[in-house]
C-alpha cells in the first residue's frame, strides 16, 4: 500500500466506520480512487450513493490527492473474499474455498459452513443431491469468499 493509499484510510475509514461499514479495500491508481465497503449484511445502491456523498465531502475539504481523479466506491458484492480469520462470522452461510490439499481429488468446494474450531471446520456439501458434512483442516484453506447458492 503507497503512502497516499494509507493517508486516504486514515482520512476515510473512520466515517466509513461511523456509518456502519468497514473500508474492505482502497486502492489509488491512474488517477482513480477505488474505495470498497462491506458488512455482513447485504448493502443497497442506495446505501452506496449515501456512502459515496459522505466520502466524497470528506475528499472536498482536505484536499488530500493533487490533480483530478475519479472517485469509484462499492461494495464488496455478494461473492466477496472472507478474510480467513474471520470465517467464524459467516457460520451458516454457503461458501467457496480453495484447498491448498485437495478433499476426495477436488481443490475448490462450495457448501454451508456448519462450525468452526481453531483447527477445523465443519462443511455442508452436497454429493450428487446428498447433503454430506465433512470435516476440513483450516491450514488447508488457501481462500474463501461468499458464494450463490442455485
Amino acid at each position: 500500500m503507497s503512502e497516499t493509499e494509507r493517508a486516504l484510510v486514515e482520512l476515510l475509514q473512520p466515517k466509513i466506520n461511523e456509518l456502519g461499514y468497514d473500508l474492505y479495500d482502497l486502492s489509488f491508481k491512474g488517477g482513480s480512487l477505488l474505495v470498497v465497503i462491506d458488512r455482513k449484511e447485504p448493502i443497497s445502491l442506495e446505501e452506496v450513493v449515501s456512502v459515496t456523498e459522505e466520502v466524497s465531502a470528506i475528499l472536498d475539504e482536505a484536499d488530500p490527492i493533487e490533480g483530478a481523479y475519479t472517485l469509484d466506491l462499492s461494495s464488496a458484492g455478494a461473492e466477496k473474499k472472507i478474510a480467513l480469520d474471520k470465517m467464524g462470522e459467516y457460520v451458516g452461510s454457503y461458501l467457496s474455498l480453495h484447498l491448498s490439499h485437495p478433499y476426495n481429488g477436488e481443490n475448490d468446494l462450495q457448501g454451508t459452513l456448519i462450525a468452526i474450531s481453531p483447527e477445523t471446520i465443519d462443511f455442508e456439501i452436497a454429493i450428487k443431491a446428498r447433503k454430506k458434512t465433512i470435516v476440513l483442516n483450516r491450514a488447508d484453506i488457501e481462500r474463501a469468499r461468499l458464494a450463490i447458492k442455485f
